[in-house]
């Protein structure tokens, strides 16, 4: 396989990614002003399966089929408004989080303890932008911006750690076999 066909198929991966994300928007739970949704899941397996910038191109394909409308953010919502509302912080946080995911990832080679690792500092790179963001939009003070926007979501959060760290596991090996490129020596 060429360089050209390994693009393709991280094109191809990218957008299925993508999709995944604004599937998981679909399944959302309203707990207030920030649902409980599955984007995120989907956030960091595409970062676990496509390293950094691949990851992150997924991201910014799902985040600019919203932004033009599309209905792919929780409860099947698109638009630029989505940025500057509640969410918008949480949206941005996902590119953030999927390219620094990614990237430590790629360089744990697999490690299982430091893909959680890195799970968890995206995550917390989402909840920093987001719970942040949600306070300036609505004016609520930190502690309740945190207290809504971040700790109703926490269990979840570390379910979906586990989640996304075992089915990386398992896709990783199909994945890397469909992506070789062979070597010219």
């Amino acid at each position: 396989m060429d360089a050209s066909t390994r693009k393709l198929r991280l094109m191809v991966y990218s957008s299925i990614m993508a999709s995944l994300m604004a599937v998981g928007a679909y399944i959302a739970i309203p707990v207030g002003p920030v649902p409980i949704v599955l984007q995120n899941l989907f956030v960091m397996l595409a970062a676990l399966l496509l390293g950094g910038r691949w990851g992150l191109i997924s991201v910014c394909v799902y985040l600019l089929a919203g932004a033009v409308g599309l209905p792919v953010f929780a409860g099947g919502t698109g638009g630029l408004g989505k940025f500057v509302g509640p969410t918008g912080g949480y949206l941005i946080g996902f590119a953030i989080a999927a390219w620094l995911i990614g990237t430590i990832s790629e360089k744990g080679r697999g490690n299982i303890f430091i893909d959680a690792a890195a799970m968890l500092i995206g995550t917390m790179v989402i909840y920093a932008i987001g719970v942040c963001w949600l306070k300036v939009v609505t004016d609520m003070s930190f502690a309740k911006a945190f207290s809504v926007g971040a700790l109703p979501f926490l269990l979840g959060d570390v379910i979906k750690i586990v989640a996304a760290a075992s089915i990386a596991r398992a896709l990783r090996p199909m994945i890397a076999e469909r992506l070789m490129v062979p070597r010219t020596t």
